[in-house]
């Protein structure tokens, strides 16, 4: 039987202070430098890939190891180790060509939430 995180197991789950890296050789997708887009997806439950962020390029500055995917451990306690990146995204590319050119924003996200970036829309 799947364990799954009730409202009355959060302060509990907190205060262990566990962390979801995993010591697991994966190869990561992705490398310092490159161009990922964060993929549209629209799930019904638990995700940490925010809305803002989706359908949009950034660059991949930073790779944190590897880390179960918290989606799936949400929905029936399934580990999907992979790797966690932050990604850069330029203000511009999130909220429109009226967004202060010297900012930026930084997200970390797993790799299920990305693909490479193209040069065609998604």
């Amino acid at each position: 039987m799947p364990i799954v995180l009730t409202s009355d197991m959060v302060a509990g789950a907190l205060k262990t202070g566990h962390s979801t890296r995993v010591d697991v050789a994966i190869e990561p997708r992705f490398k310092v430098g490159q161009r990922v887009r964060a993929k549209n997806l629209q799930p019904l439950g638990h995700t940490r890939l925010v809305r803002y962020v989706r359908g949009r390029v950034g660059i991949v500055e930073t790779d944190y190891g590897v880390f179960t995917l918290p989606d799936t451990m949400a929905h029936g306690n399934i580990p999907t180790p992979q790797h966690v990146y932050r990604v850069n995204f330029t203000s511009h590319e999130l909220w429109g060509p009226a967004a202060d050119p010297k900012n930026s924003y930084r997200v970390g996200l797993w790799e299920d939430y990305l693909d490479p970036a193209s040069d065609m829309a998604p």
